[in-house]
């Protein structure tokens, strides 16, 4: 079985898949936590220290651990999912989805024809998939997720219409931005009532749709929680803030306190 089938019967059957979240540019982060018990390794383009180039030296090392490797996009690039897909990653996350228009240009991007307009060129993607070209073509649509981030009112409102664009595979839910949306900018709070409610409702619709539900949580405590809450892909905190939190806990534990 390929990483990638790994991870779409993994969400199939509703997770919890945990990912790591890399945000630092240094390809030897994602590779050190692949080895670990994260289910997969996700690299944040959009906020993270880490462009296309690291991506893909990083992600064949994920790839090699047998841990997928998934991407958060830059706002807007979908150019560059495609190109990612084509280098291995094993799904996309696009973030400032708000509308069914923008859904479409997305899964256009990232899915072969008749679903979308993504040209051929796999490299490091066909080759991780042990399949021939004809078989990659058959089945790289339903083998590649494809992640529309639900995170301001306009995204809610338009939900169950983004679910229904062929080629979108999910929502993935970024709870800060979306408490700090829902309050007009009073407050950022991803675990406000107002934001609660709608990751209730998230979870709701997707499965409904027979879509995946995904979610970024800020610490582990969290990301138990949203799991049981019904989210099949999480998001576990940050690379930093996981080397920060082993690294206070390792000295605290040396000096005895």
């Amino acid at each position: 079985m390929s990483v990638y089938q790994a991870l779409t019967d993994g969400l199939r059957h509703g997770g919890p898949v945990f990912s790591a979240w890399i945000g630092m540019g240094e390809p030897q982060i994602a590779a050190t936590l692949a080895r670990s018990s994260f289910d997969a390794v996700t690299f944040d383009m959009q906020h993270g220290a880490i462009d296309f180039a690291a991506v893909t030296r990083a992600a064949p090392l994920v790839l090699a651990a047998g841990k997928p490797a998934v991407a958060r996009i830059p706002v807007g690039d979908f150019a560059t999912a495609s190109r990612l897909l084509d280098a291995g990653l094993s799904a996309i996350i696009a973030p400032m989805i708000n509308s069914v228009a923008d859904a479409r240009a997305l899964a256009a991007f990232c899915k072969f024809p008749p679903v979308g307009g993504r040209s051929w060129g796999p490299g490091e993607s066909r080759f991780f998939s042990g399949l021939d070209n004809a078989g990659y073509l058959a089945r790289a649509n339903s083998l590649l997720p494809v992640f529309a981030m639900v995170e301001t009112r306009e995204a809610l409102a338009a939900l169950d219409g983004i679910l229904a664009v062929d080629g979108i595979d999910g929502v993935f839910v970024g709870p800060a931005d979306l408490s700090i949306a829902l309050s007009g900018g009073a407050l950022m709070d991803p675990q406000s009532a107002e934001v609660e409610q709608a990751l209730a409702h998230v979870v709701a619709r997707c499965r409904a749709a027979g879509k995946t539900p995904c979610v970024y949580a800020v610490t582990p405590e969290r990301a138990r929680a949203l799991a049981q809450a019904g989210f099949a892909f999480v998001a576990v905190s940050g690379d930093g803030a996981l080397l920060r939190a082993a690294a206070d806990s390792a000295v605290k534990t040396a000096r005895g306190q």
